[in-house]
């Protein structure tokens, strides 16, 4: 038994030093002593219980004087540094905006439960579920990260829940049955036809859309091959190639005889088209599968705007998109309601969603059947129909 300098005993391990701090040291099974120093007993008594606990289920103890801000920069940069610039960025603002103000300035080690709940608490009156969900997934997966490298012996969002709800299934925007043909035609007097009526029939993400090049398709096996993204970066003014959003998104989607035809008509007038200099560029990213460098070739793009031989911009798409729906007398909606809406028609022609999750390159079948597999009002009349002929050929 350790004791303070006046004396008392302060409990295995500890002991107080001449200078006041608190020395808290075992010898693991490895025979190697480990130590360190406190300002208090309370945190010698922690360290030395967590430290006695790791040693003891054979997690290598790691002491670190590590803050959570220290973790997080080098976790976004040098593990999860691959994702989708997008995914980087939302996680880079709900630790800025949500989780830094919180724990940011804490020692990774002394991150609790109640700590992780206090940050999704603080969040509750004034953001959407969708963004409290956001900051949780954001959160828990950078300490999980922690707990697998052995920086924590506990993972402090174990318990930790949140209560606001997210978007509702019904709240997806997706186009009904009647909607999508007043749309469909007013945008075949635009431009951007074929882009709309390929994402209908191939369910690609916009960026998947934007990236797609010529050498994705195999005009024999009628197939389309999303390996790549394309987006521009508005702050820094570029243009930025990318893999898909997940390892799942790599897919080979077999061509509609529709998507086919529109792949053809674009194709040959791919000679008449105009072309900026941007299209001279090779731009190159990382393959998450290989983790080696692959290339996308500008002027091998599929879909480029018609007026300044540029690849489309997401924003322009939206913005062209919006004007299309007032004129077809319907509610606005943005580029991903059309992937929304050729999910929901492959649910309603039964598609099983094993299949459709394969297809829209979803990582988990949860998120297929969470936003998917519904009920919609055209499916109900669909089925009434089918009862009713069934019921008077009796």
């Amino acid at each position: 038994m350790g004791k303070n300098l006046k004396g008392k005993e302060c409990g295995k391990g500890i002991c107080q030093r001449k200078d006041g701090l608190y020395t808290a040291r075992f010898v693991n099974k490895r025979g190697v002593r480990q130590e360190k120093f406190f300002s208090t007993i309370p945190e010698a008594r922690n360290w030395l219980d967590d430290a006695r606990y790791a040693d003891k289920h054979d997690n290598v103890f790691v002491p670190s004087d590590m803050t959570v801000d220290t973790w997080f920069d080098y976790w976004i940069k040098n593990i999860v540094g691959d994702l989708a610039p997008n995914t980087l960025r939302n996680y880079r603002e709900r630790y800025k905006f949500n989780i830094q103000p919180i724990i940011g300035g804490m020692l990774l080690s002394d991150v609790k439960p109640m700590h992780c709940k206090m940050v999704l608490n603080q969040m509750d009156n004034d953001y959407a579920g969708s963004t409290i969900r956001q900051t949780y997934i954001c959160m828990g997966t950078m300490l999980k990260s922690a707990l697998m490298n052995d920086l924590i012996v506990r993972h402090p969002m174990n318990g930790v829940r949140y209560t606001k709800p997210v978007r509702a299934v019904n709240d997806i925007k997706y186009l009904t049955l009647e909607e999508q043909e007043k749309f469909m035609e007013v945008a075949k007097r635009s431009h951007n036809y074929y882009q709309y009526a390929l994402l209908l029939e191939t369910g690609l993400r916009t960026g998947e859309l934007v990236g797609l090049t010529w050498d994705a398709i195999d005009w024999k096996k009628r197939t389309l091959t999303v390996n790549k993204t394309l987006e521009y970066r508005h702050k820094q003014g570029y243009w930025r190639a990318g893999p898909p959003k997940t390892q799942q998104s790599y897919r080979t989607i077999p061509l509609t005889n529709k998507a086919y035809e529109i792949l053809e008509k674009v194709y040959a007038n791919v000679r008449y088209r105009k072309e900026a200099d941007t299209l001279s560029q090779t731009l190159e990213y990382m393959d998450r599968r290989t983790g080696e460098k692959s290339t996308l070739v500008m002027s091998d793009l599929v879909f480029i705007n018609w007026r300044t031989g540029e690849p489309a911009k997401n924003s322009s798409y939206d913005t062209h998109l919006y004007k299309l729906c007032d004129e077809a007398k319907i509610k606005r909606f943005c580029m991903h309601a059309l992937r929304h809406t050729y999910a929901t028609r492959a649910i309603e022609s039964g598609m099983q969603p094993k299949v459709l999750q394969k297809l829209l390159g979803h990582a988990s079948i949860k998120t297929t059947m969470d936003r998917y597999v519904h009920v919609t009002e055209d499916s109900l009349l669909k089925a009434i129909r089918q009862f009713e002929n069934a019921s008077n050929a009796k």
